[in-house]
């Protein structure tokens, strides 16, 4: 997994309440078991016509914001099923961090395991960011998972909360199976061990 440590970049704006999993991937995309190829079908209800051309009225689908790679957006983002594909469709778009008030916990715990920050702000703070990614080109907003800072265009700074072990994970590019192979040692001589005093297995 892709360690997190410093994010800048265009900030998209994002204003919708409860956003589920099913808006975020829709679930006729949900076959594939591959990480990627989803981000063009990121948000497809919104971001296409009935007939596949582009909203241009969609966020992600004007200029300035076609290459964001932070989503501010409103609260309980990710509720609805619990589809890993949805943090897949964002990071294969290129969205590396979503600022919310608050996220369905599944989709939460699901960011982390697939390089995403998802980060809990007080609605103030929320809105502050959303005013400054509705700046288009110049929303430019840089992240400090280290810190644990979020710097606006203005050079304003808020900070966030992080829970320890997830911000290491995040830190040093650890999804569940990377923390596996931290113990490879340990599992190496437990099988070798195990082959000695049960040959019969």
């Amino acid at each position: 997994m892709e360690k997190f440590t410093k994010l800048t970049g265009v900030a998209a704006p994002l204003p919708i309440l409860n956003i589920d999993t099913d808006m975020i991937i829709p679930k006729q995309f949900l076959k594939t078991i591959k990480r990627t190829g989803l981000g063009k079908n990121l948000f497809e209800e919104m971001r296409y016509t009935g007939d596949g051309k582009e909203n241009p009225d969609f966020v992600l689908n004007r200029p300035a914001y076609r290459k964001a790679s932070i989503l501010v957006t409103g609260a309980n983002f990710g509720c609805g099923s619990s589809r890993e594909h949805a943090p897949w469709a964002l990071a294969d778009f290129g969205i590396r961090c979503v600022i919310a008030a608050s996220f369905a916990d599944i989709f939460y715990s699901n960011c982390f395991k697939n390089g995403i920050l998802p980060i809990r702000l007080d609605q103030a703070d929320v809105d502050k960011l959303m005013d400054d990614a509705q700046r288009g080109a110049n929303a430019v907003v840089s992240i400090d998972l280290d810190k644990q800072e979020i710097t606006g265009p203005d050079g304003g700074c808020i900070r966030f909360d992080i829970d320890p072990f997830r911000k290491h994970c995040l830190l040093n590019g650890l999804d569940d199976i990377g923390l596996t192979l931290q113990k490879q040692p340990k599992i190496e001589d437990f099988e070798s061990r195990r082959k000695l005093e049960q040959p019969w297995l």
